[in-house]
């Protein structure tokens, strides 16, 4: 029996939101655990008798763990049911944190984290392609930046959160805290999202028409130009969070010898910067962002502008306003790549697409930190900030570039 067009109109305009939070939720509990030894170095370091810098390579552990391993396994698991493997996941990074709580020494713990970090990397696949399963074209932008703002409020609170309580009580009980919680999250999604299909590819309560495109291209052979775009976007990913985390890395000198703040000021700076970049991320998902391009290329030319500005060193509440600015154009970046991924990609190769953007990511986390330390050695902090705008004009480029050849291919195929 046909769908009545009043019907499907509700179906394709309405906004999932309990599926939505439960995924943002999810994220909030992702990025906390991969975080969580950053304000426990302390801590860990006296529990488990080694150096600091050794237990802040547990992050990057995390990190190579996702490079190395999360597109081999989206591959691999590609007819795995979605709701079943999200939930899967997020089971093994909550017994990964729980056994980190009771790990005998570091060694262990290394090898704990890279389990995590494997499911971490999955989850990032996973997760990011999941909005386009939900809801239409239109709503995808919101429902991108509702997801990943899970991962904007672990910055903003789950990690300052988890760190008191680790303070307070032992950094073991702070994870063996995030682990329960983490199965709780699982939980949740398991009973909130729509069960699926491995190859689902249009959102629930889609339309007949929408149905019967997405299963012809799914069934078509996959088209080399079609990824073009979503490799445009990994790559403006990994520019972008090169300059990112190589500025990130050594925020607090840029804080204190370039802007002139005082070091007790760089952590209520930071918390401001982490609300401003919420902020950019409400805007991300909003009318207003509504041409992911368009949006992009404003985005990182704000942030362009106000990487400049700090290291001309204007004086003390310039600079304050220009970091202010800068956490809120970064908070939009993600979102909008992420939409713009999604936009790109086939329906049915989101999954593969959204592995790529992760890998993308986490080497820019890695390499940014690299590139960090050899420019703020050789030139000093304040060349850290312009380098990274220098990289941002490179990905503006590559952005607009792609976006051209991109309206050229569909051009040539509406004459075709």
């Amino acid at each position: 029996m046909p769908i009545p067009a009043s019907s499907r109109s509700r179906a394709t305009t309405a906004v999932p939101w309990r599926a939505l939070v439960a995924l943002a939720s999810a994220v909030f509990l992702s990025i906390t655990i991969e975080m969580l030894p950053t304000g426990l170095l302390p801590e860990m370091s006296r529990d488990l008798g080694v150096g600091a810098p050794l237990v802040g390579l547990l992050v990057s552990v995390f990190a190579f763990a996702v490079v190395v391993t999360s597109s081999p396994l989206t591959a691999l698991l590609r007819r795995v049911p979605r709701r079943t493997l999200i939930t899967v996941v997020l089971v093994v990074l909550a017994l990964s944190t729980a056994a980190s709580a009771v790990a005998p020494d570091y060694g262990s713990l290394v090898a704990i984290r890279v389990v995590g970090g494997i499911a971490h990397g999955l989850f990032w696949a996973l997760v990011g392609a999941y909005p386009a399963r939900l809801v239409g074209p239109e709503h995808l932008g919101r429902a991108v930046s509702v997801v990943l703002g899970g991962g904007t409020i672990a910055l903003i609170a789950g990690v300052p959160l988890s760190t008191a309580l680790g303070q307070a009580v032992g950094w073991r009980w702070a994870f063996g805290v995030v682990a329960i919680a983490t199965l709780a999250g699982a939980a949740v999604v398991r009973a909130v999202l729509p069960a699926d299909g491995p190859a689902r590819t249009v959102p629930a309560g889609a339309s007949e028409a929408d149905a019967a495109e997405a299963s012809a291209r799914t069934a078509a052979p996959p088209d080399r130009a079609s990824m073009r775009g979503v490799l445009a976007v990994c790559l403006v990913t990994a520019i972008v969070m090169i300059g990112q985390y190589a500025a990130l890395t050594y925020v607090a000198p840029l804080l204190t010898d370039v802007v002139g703040a005082s070091p007790a000021a760089v952590a209520p700076l930071l918390f401001a910067s982490g609300l401003a970049g919420a902020a950019g991320l409400i805007v991300a998902g909003s009318a207003i962002a509504r041409d992911s391009v368009r949006a992009l290329v404003v985005a990182i030319t704000v942030l362009a502008i106000a990487l400049v500005a700090i290291a001309a060193e204007p004086g003390l509440w310039p600079g304050i306003i220009a970091y202010t600015v800068w956490g809120f154009a970064f908070g939009a970046i993600p979102p909008l790549l992420q939409t713009r991924l999604l936009q790109a990609a086939p329906p049915d190769r989101r999954d593969a697409a959204s592995a790529l953007y992760t890998t993308a990511f986490n080497i820019g986390i890695g390499g940014g930190a690299l590139v960090g330390g050899l420019l703020f050695g050789a030139f000093g902090a304040a060349s850290v900030p312009v380098a990274y705008a220098a990289l941002l004009v490179v990905a503006a480029v590559v952005v607009v570039a792609s976006a051209r050849a991109a309206r050229g291919r569909a051009g040539a195929v509406a004459r075709a």
